[in-house]
Formats: structure tokens, sequence, C-alpha cells
């Protein structure tokens, strides 16, 4: 029954870095549509700081689901 757990843990933890993955490139696309859009001064930088919250939320994430990873393949 462990190793079921274990396994669980390994796939959630997986799920969870692809979706973090997923997120930085969505804030890459969105800040390069910003950046093409021709803005500049305070508007870009209030929009780099929207970003600032989309990247570090899916850095966490993606980081999160690393260590299930990990944790999951260390204890099975």
């Amino acid at each position: 029954m462990e190793g079921v757990a274990m396994e669980w843990l390994v796939w959630i933890g997986a799920v969870l870095c692809l979706g973090g993955i997923v997120g930085l490139a969505r804030c890459i696309q969105l800040a390069l549509r910003a950046r093409n859009e021709g803005l500049e001064g305070p508007a870009l930088q209030e929009r780099f700081r929207k970003l600032t919250l989309l990247n570090t939320a899916s850095l966490g994430v993606s980081a999160l689901g690393l260590m299930m990873v990990v944790a999951g393949v260390i204890l099975s």
C-alpha cells in the first residue's frame, strides 16, 4: 500500500511541476507581448510588476511539485 501512495505522490508532483512550467511559459509570453505593444516607462513597469506575481507563483508551484517527486522517489 505504501508503494501506491508514493507513486501517487510522484505523479501529483509531476503534474504540479508541469503546471508551474506552463505558468512560466505564459509569463514569458505575456512579457513579450507587453514589450511588443510598444509600452514604455511607467506603463511597462506596471505591467511587469503584475507579471512578477505570476512568475513567483509559477516558480513556487514548480518547486513544490519537484519536491513532491523527489520525496516520492526517495520514500518508495
